[in-house]
């Protein structure tokens, strides 16, 4: 059985962020990866401007918006700023920009590896490998295996559905449409060729089938063909109850750190990473960062709980939430996973 210092479950940004770190600083860190290659995840691929801060190169953005067009029921908004609001990027090449990143700090990146088991002091594979640790990282997404190992369920999760289509689309836009979706809502988020067109909403109160046939409708009435495309779905985990459990630890959906209002989740993935890593490198280090982003997760969850009562009630807030927006009572960025500020 090889030893490594930290054992990564899982290879997406919060957990390769994580791996590069710890190896800059001389650790022996080892990523499992259940998937055959690194990055591909069905990912609407929205980033907020805070992601800028980073250190992402600026060609691996695929497009950049400076306003956002955001309707509802009653009315339509149009959020503008001088910079860039939300960047659009994909999975793919993100993934595999940070492998590369990691690769080369000295991080060993094992894929096709699924791990069936967590024990004390080793997790167990389905090639039948063992691999002993100091440290346990827990960055294996939505339906993690560290977490149900390590006791913690999840209640609150979303439903994304994504669809990828080819064409140029000029506006990055958000559709609040209560009576479709619920408290979720329907996006169109374009790419270099293509764009991504999906519905996001929480499981508890839209189901798949349903919420696919009402994202059909909506498309309808948009003019945009999706009936003869292939879908793809994916969960989200928006259920946080802690990410530091001894020397193990989640990051990103793991730990349910996705935005149960927005379904955002790479920015969070990514800081949560780091700071795992600062936290490992360091007991003692107290993460502003972490806080930061658990309360604006907590705000976002209670903004949801609001909007998940009544169906009246719910359209409501929505529709209030939108009116600050077009007001400016509150920036867009208040719709946004955290804040990058030095610690």
């Amino acid at each position: 059985m090889k030893k490594f210092h930290t054992v990564i479950v899982g290879g997406g940004p919060g957990g390769l962020a994580c791996a590069t770190l710890l190896a800059l600083q001389g650790k022996a860190v080892l990523v499992l990866e259940r998937n055959s290659s690194i990055g591909p995840k069905v990912c609407a691929g929205g980033i907020p401007s805070l992601a800028q801060g980073l250190g992402f190169p600026e060609d691996l953005w695929e497009r950049s918006f400076t306003s956002q067009h955001i309707s509802s029921n009653w009315q339509h908004a149009v959020i503008r700023d001088a910079g860039p609001i939300i960047r659009t990027v994909d999975r793919g090449r993100l993934g595999r920009w940070m492998a590369e990143k990691a690769v080369a700090a000295g991080v060993t990146i094992a894929s096709n590896t699924l791990v069936l088991k967590v024990g004390e002091d080793r997790v167990h594979t389905r090639n039948g490998e063992e691999f002993g640790f100091s440290f346990l990282v827990g960055a294996d997404g939505s339906s993690s295996l560290v977490r149900r190992q390590l006791g913690i369920p999840t209640e609150q999760i979303g439903v994304g559905i994504n669809y990828q289509v080819p064409g140029n689309f000029p506006e990055m836009q958000w559709h609040l449409n209560t009576d479709l979706f619920g408290n979720g809502y329907a996006w169109v988020f374009p790419h270099q060729d293509t764009a991504s067109i999906g519905v996001y909403a929480r499981r508890s109160t839209s189901k798949p089938g349903p919420l696919l046939n009402s994202l059909h409708q909506w498309a309808a009435r948009h003019g945009l063909e999706l009936k003869s495309r292939q879908p793809q779905a994916a969960l989200i985990n928006s259920d946080f109850r802690g990410w530091r459990f001894g020397n193990r630890f989640l990051v990103g959906d793991a730990a349910g750190l996705a935005s149960g209002l927005t379904g955002e989740g790479i920015y969070s993935a990514i800081v949560s990473g780091e700071e795992v890593a600062r936290t490992i490198l360091d007991p003692g280090y107290e993460s502003k960062k972490m806080d930061r982003i658990i309360e604006r997760h907590r705000r976002h969850s209670r903004i949801l709980d609001f909007a998940s009562g009544s169906k009246l009630g719910g359209k409501l807030v929505l529709e209030g939430l939108i009116f600050c927006l077009r007001a400016g009572l509150i920036p867009f960025s208040a719709l946004e996973m955290g804040i990058d500020q030095p610690s």
